[in-house]
This record gives C-alpha cells, sequence and structure tokens, in this order.
C-alpha cells in the first residue's frame, strides 16, 4: 500500500461507460505520454477541485460538457521526477459531439479489447481496477 503523498500534484481522469464499452482517447505524438490511449483528464489547477478539473479538460480537449460522478479509483504515479496522485471518476458525457483538440482518435471500446492498446502509465492502473470489478460482478 502506497503512503499518501501531499505534496503530490492531482491528476484526474474521467471513466465514461456505455454499456460494456469505454470511452478512450489517443493523444497526439510530442508529450511524455504521446501516442498512447488514455482516460481522458488532466492536472488539476491549484484552484480547481478533481470535479471541476474533469469538467474544463473535457471542454479543452473534446469541446464536450460532462456530468462528474463517484470516485472511482485514486492510485500514485510519477513522471518526469514529479509525483501525482492520480484520482479517476465516474463521467457521463452531456453531447457526444467530441472535437479532438489534443488527440489524434477517441475510441467506445470493451475492458477485453483495452487491454490490448497501449495505455499510459498512470492508466493502467485505471484499467486494472475496471478488470477487478468486473471479475468481482462476474463472480
Amino acid at each position: 500500500m502506497q503512503q499518501q503523498d501531499v505534496t503530490a500534484r492531482v491528476s484526474t481522469a474521467g471513466v465514461a461507460r456505455k454499456g460494456e464499452k469505454y470511452l478512450v482517447a489517443l493523444r497526439k505524438p510530442g508529450s511524455s505520454i504521446g501516442e498512447s490511449w488514455e482516460f481522458p483528464g488532466g492536472k488539476q489547477l491549484e484552484s480547481e477541485t478533481p470535479q471541476e478539473t474533469l469538467k474544463r479538460e473535457y471542454k479543452e480537449e473534446f469541446s464536450v460538457e460532462i456530468v462528474v460522478g463517484d470516485p472511482l479509483y485514486t492510485g500514485y504515479f510519477e513522471n518526469r521526477n514529479t509525483h501525482y496522485r492520480l484520482e479517476a471518476f465516474e463521467v457521463q458525457l452531456i453531447s457526444d459531439s467530441f472535437v479532438l483538440n489534443e488527440h489524434q482518435a477517441i475510441r467506445w471500446i470493451s475492458l477485453k479489447d483495452l487491454k490490448r492498446l497501449p495505455m499510459a502509465f498512470s492508466d493502467r492502473s485505471i484499467l486494472q481496477h475496471l478488470q477487478k470489478q468486473e471479475d468481482k460482478t462476474a463472480e
């Protein structure tokens, strides 16, 4: 169990689901997670709550509005010598007329197929959590 790092920056991820499929997006090349699939989200600004961050990020990255639901997962990761606390939430799309401002593709995909995609390191832990939840439901 990792200790909570109060000095960690907060990164958020919004997990949208339609039936058995989850929304993921492929980052454009050029960043530390370029050309990786991710659950959309981003870094929290100082004055924001994680929920506000997700709303802003979905608006900036896709020009869509969302409703942020329940917390889904909290974990920790490091990127370029910076420690992050990752907070993932369930989200619902108000519309799905996506404009890809920072991504090269967007896809609704099952967990089974999602495991085959090259995902951002931070988002693999969310994927593992979703898989554990699905396995529990199947029992």
